[in-house]
């Protein structure tokens, strides 16, 4: 860019040019020259600030793009005019990695006219709402053709006209907004969104900008905080000023602060997000949202005790391992973990329990190690599951981990040698491996490698015979600690009340540790596996599965009786846990809880079994009126309260928890109509195919006897009374049903003591 001095004569003709008046429209056939807009430093030399290209000099500050000057900014085209979409990239020291992308979407709304100074809250929510909808579409496309990975994307939008109206309604109606968007603002990572508006009280009131600044980091708990502009009386500076009761992050702070880049938790928190899970610890503050939705979803089932809620509903303290490898209470900060495993006793305000009942929470850390189970791992869950054990108080575990932990000796990898059978051929084998007498003597002292010194092709050789490694939980130890907590495990099923949610994934001993509690919930997008399907290829010689979920996914577990309840997602697997808890007692000396039901003890039953073949949840659970719309018929337990359990597996047989009175209770059914079993071809074996096969309703048949008998089990560690409809005709004919039903249906007649 190069400045061109103007003659005087010349400028005072361009000015007279450039503001004639004319009738006849003179002056539009004037060759008026083109204004481009740059940010002029005086320096020796001009540089464009290219991102206030194509933008006029107001706009740039009305979209506040200085506020993202922590990032190295690029302008995406956008087909829509109205939308500035920017891909950040945060500063970073020269030669460090940049790690962390994001994508700014910034708009502003004006009134239909652009001359109208005031608008209606009608109009600032249905124009937010568009311009919300046309940012994520532009957000899509953005999204989908950029070679970088974003996390933390961020919609800004400024609202010009002045609204009359309640601050408060806007956070009112921006949060249903945000409902109806959420799912498609998740997938798109838009984490944080800002509103800009002013707005005035009374028609007659003074104009307040205000500021509304949503977070929503963790994926289900949505932070609203409302801001008002104030300038300071001594640095002149204007800031933020919360508005409200409710002072939120940037309550003082000045008004241009800019956007903060990812810091170490964020960055382990979109880590265990892109592998389709729930950082381990945002999920103590799951379960208290979950909790919020219990009392909200048993108001309508109980009477329970009158707004407010609680407001330490949950409290919690990590349980930590000492030197001496015992626990220890703590309260850290969250990332603060040093092993891939992280443990909670928490105290829950529940509907059932509102003075509290204590439970214990484990999980693994899948940003560490891929949250596989170390000898460190392996003593944390021991100590903690004994902890439950020993208070008899539930016992929850979080499952996302690879299993058990195998390591390589980082200070021999690199330093080894290769005796071949043949040099000049490697194909035919190697005899042994060796390290040189020099990298012997420097890893000696070690004693992370056990050698045997041999003379062999005329030099002398140390030949390797054991690698033991100078870190700890290498090999073998991480499979005798898994061992150890498989044991607990068995333990815990037998003496208190377990819980799995498998997240993301569950392998090896992390599978046998969810199936040794018995009580499974799968989210839909999880697979809870003992050998992967690259594995089990390589031991097959050939392609034959494509995908884990063909090996542990929930048309899998769940289809064959291992995961009893399927999720869409964390959020919802907590809040199921929550929901079985609400059946079962607080520990093993207490009796069920007692809930004061809606459903009067005394009432009429007023579904009706039919001769003919019908569905017996309606029985159990009600039913809608079939043709009085809006009304309800009334089935054998209260309403809303039957929770059923292995849905799909063995049809013949319904199980679930529910409540009578209040009181919760096991209940086992019988399927009256004829049901189909579907058999999965084995890709295994290019022999076999599909079959769907015939099962008669009222039969128990092996599938369905060893479902009663598991039901029945589970029901029996959990101190509930089991109600029984018995309606069956007998047990499945011929030689393949009948030896294996018997067993199962004389241990379901043994297992109930209480």
């Amino acid at each position: 860019l190069k400045a061109i001095p103007l003659k005087s004569k010349t400028r005072t003709r361009l000015y007279k040019a450039m503001s004639m008046k004319s009738t006849d429209n003179s002056a539009e056939r004037l060759p008026l020259p083109l204004v481009s807009s740059f940010v002029l430093h005086f320096c020796a030399q001009f540089e464009e600030d290219r991102i206030y290209r194509h933008l006029e000099p107001a706009l740039a500050f009305q979209l506040e793009l200085n506020r993202m000057r922590n990032f190295d900014l690029t302008a995406i085209p956008c087909a829509n005019h109205k939308m500035h979409l920017y891909l950040g990239a945060a500063k970073v020291e020269v030669g460090t990695e940049v790690t962390d992308y994001r994508f700014f979407v910034r708009a502003i709304i004006r009134h239909s006219d652009l001359v109208t100074k005031e608008a209606s809250f009608e109009y600032l929510q249905n124009e937010g709402e568009r311009l919300l909808l046309e940012a994520m579409d532009e957000l899509e496309v953005a999204f989908n053709n950029t070679n970088v990975r974003t996390d933390c994307n961020h919609i800004f939008l400024n609202f010009v006209p002045t609204v009359i109206m309640d601050p408060s309604k806007i956070e009112e109606s921006v949060r249903s907004m945000v409902m109806r968007y959420g799912s498609r603002l998740w997938k798109l990572r838009v984490l944080q969104a800002e509103l800009k508006i002013n707005i005035r009280l009374t028609p007659t009131g003074k104009a307040i900008p205000i500021r509304l600044f949503l977070t929503n980091e963790s994926g289900y708990y949505l932070d609203i905080s409302l801001y008002k502009e104030v300038t300071d009386s001594r640095t002149a500076q204007i800031m933020f000023q919360a508005y409200g009761d409710k002072q939120g992050p940037l309550h003082g702070m000045l008004i241009n602060t800019p956007y903060v880049t990812k810091d170490l938790l964020q960055s382990k928190r979109f880590q265990a997000q892109s592998l389709g899970t729930t950082y381990i610890y945002d999920i103590p503050e799951m379960f208290r949202q979950s909790l919020i939705k219990l009392w909200e979803s048993m108001s309508t089932q109980a009477f329970l005790p009158s707004p407010p809620l609680p407001s330490d509903m949950l409290t919690y303290t990590e349980l930590v391992l000492d030197d001496q490898g015992q626990l220890v209470h703590m309260n850290r900060l969250p990332g603060g973990n040093e092993i891939g495993m992280v443990a909670w006793k928490m105290t829950l305000k529940s509907p059932e329990y509102p003075e509290g009942r204590d439970i214990i929470v484990i999980g693994n850390d899948i940003t560490y190690r891929i949250g596989s189970f170390g000898p460190q791992e392996d003593l944390l869950f021991l100590r903690a599951s004994e902890l439950a054990r020993a208070e008899g108080i539930p016992r929850i575990f979080v499952a996302a981990n690879s299993g058990a932990r195998i390591g390589l000796a980082e200070e021999i990898r690199h330093m080894f040698h290769v005796a071949w059978v043949d040099p000049e051929d490697p194909y035919k084998g190697y005899k042994y491996l060796y390290l040189t007498p020099q990298d012997y003597k420097r890893v000696s002292a070690l004693n992370s490698v056990h050698c045997e010194h041999v003379e062999d092709e005329g030099e002398s050789r140390y030949k390797i015979t054991d690698i033991i490694g100078k870190e700890e939980g290498l090999g073998v130890e991480n499979l005798r600690g898994s061992g150890m907590i498989a044991g607990e495990s068995s333990l815990a099923y037998d003496e208190i009340i377990t819980i799995s949610l498998v997240t993301c994934r569950a392998i090896g001993i992390g599978a046998y540790l969810v199936r040794l509690g018995q009580r499974t919930i799968q989210v839909e997008n999880s697979h809870l596996i003992l050998t992967g399907a690259g594995a089990l290829n390589k031991v097959l010689g050939r392609e034959v599965y494509t995908s884990n979920n063909q090996l542990g996914g929930i048309q899998i577990m769940h289809n064959n009786g291992v995961t009893h309840s399927i999720v869409c997602d964390d959020f919802e697997g907590v809040f199921t846990v929550l929901h079985w808890l609400s059946y079962m007692p607080k520990s093993v000396c207490s009796s069920v809880p007692l809930l004061n039901s809606k459903d009067p003890i005394d009432r009429i039953i007023e579904f009706v079994p039919t001769k003919a073949p019908y569905d017996p949840r309606w029985m159990l659970a009600g039913r809608p009126h079939p043709t009085q719309k809006g009304q309800w018929l009334s089935g054998f337990f209260d309403y809303g309260s039957f929770s059923e359990i292995m849905q799909p597996w063995a049809q013949t047989v319904v199980v679930g928890r529910a409540r009578l009175g209040g009181i919760p209770v096991g209940v086992v059914a019988v399927e009256t109509r004829t049901v189909e079993l579907s058999i999965p071809a084995d890709p295994a074996n290019l022999d076999s195919e599909a079959k769907i096969i015939q099962q008669a309703g009222q039969v128990w048949f092996p599938d369905s006897a060893f479902k009663t008998y598991q039901a029945i089990k589970d029901f029996n560690r959990e101190g509930l009374p089991l109600m029984v409809f018995a309606n069956w005709r007998g047990f499945s004919g011929g030689m393949k049903g009948n030896w294996p039903v018997l067993p199962f249906f004389l241990g379901a007649g043994s297992v109930h003591r209480r």
